[in-house]
């Protein structure tokens, strides 16, 4: 990557070029309101823990987290609930530099486990969770249709 990645903290004027990148990665979830979700990140302080990834200015990826407390029967740990990465900068190390300085922010913050889902179909995603070190967890997903 010839230009340099600037990682930083997320506010809500990232939320239009970060709906541009979910549009891009996937038109399912164009209909997303990137808004809505900064502005609670925002407002709950989860902003700090919540990262875009820029090259001169323009936003290129983002990696949107929260933390819960004794949720599922665990002490406080972080989720990862959404990451994307312009298709235009994918395999070029921009996920994995969001990732690194999530896992450094909770690190500090004393936060022992950090988690995620994904689609087991979703080869790309799983590939990325494991090279930063994921692996099963003893969480089972369970949905219910309504």
């Amino acid at each position: 990557m010839e230009d340099t990645v600037n990682i930083r903290e997320i506010t809500l004027n990232d939320a239009q070029a970060i709906q541009q990148i979910r549009k891009a990665i996937s038109e399912d979830d164009a209909e997303v309101n990137f808004v809505k979700i900064i502005e609670q990140q925002i407002s709950d302080g989860g902003g700090k823990s919540s990262l875009v990834a820029e090259i001169n200015k323009d936003v290129i990826g983002y990696m949107i987290t929260t933390t819960l407390y004794a949720g599922f029967g665990i002490k406080k740990s972080a989720w990862i609930v959404a990451i994307g990465v312009h298709p235009d900068y994918m395999g070029q190390g921009v996920g994995m530099k969001l990732a690194e300085r999530i896992c450094q922010i909770y690190k500090e913050k004393g936060v022992k486990y950090i988690y995620s889902s994904v689609i087991w179909d979703s080869t790309d995603v799983l590939s990325f969770f494991k090279k930063l070190g994921f692996e099963r967890s003893e969480f089972i997903n369970l949905k219910k249709k309504l």
